[in-house]
C-alpha cells in the first residue's frame, strides 16, 4: 500500500463497462522526506485510482496498485490498476505525528 493525497478528480463519459458508476480521482503519491522525515515530499507522478471508501479532493488516503487492486469489493473483473482502500486518520514516523486528518497538515 502506498500513501497519496486526492488532488482532483477524473470524469470519463465512454470507459470499460466495468468502470461504469465508478469514481476515479486523481493521487498524487506522498513519500516521507528523507532529508527531513518529519514531514512529506511530493512524488513526481500522478496516479488515476477508483475511489473505494468515499475519498475527497484534499484527503490523504491508502491506494493499492497492480494485481492487489483487483482484490478490493467488485473489482476482479474490472481493468483496475490502483484503487483507494482507505482514509487516513494520521501518521507517525520515528515517534513523531506529520499528518493528522484533523490539521489536513504535513
Amino acid at each position: 500500500m502506498f500513501l497519496a493525497r486526492v488532488e482532483g478528480s477524473v470524469v470519463a463519459t465512454k470507459k470499460d463497462p466495468a468502470l461504469s458508476g465508478r469514481k476515479l480521482l486523481l493521487l498524487r503519491p506522498q513519500l516521507v522526506d528523507d532529508k527531513d522525515p518529519s514531514r512529506f515530499r511530493p512524488g513526481s507522478n500522478t496516479i488515476v485510482a477508483v475511489d473505494s471508501v468515499g475519498a475527497g479532493i484534499g484527503e490523504m488516503v491508502l491506494f493499492c496498485q497492480g494485481s492487489s487492486a483487483r482484490l478490493a469489493p467488485n473489482l476482479k473483473d474490472a481493468p483496475v490498476d490502483a484503487v483507494i482502500v482507505g482514509i487516513v486518520d494520521s501518521v507517525d514516523v520515528l515517534g513523531k505525528q506529520i499528518f493528522s486528518s484533523n490539521s489536513k497538515g504535513a
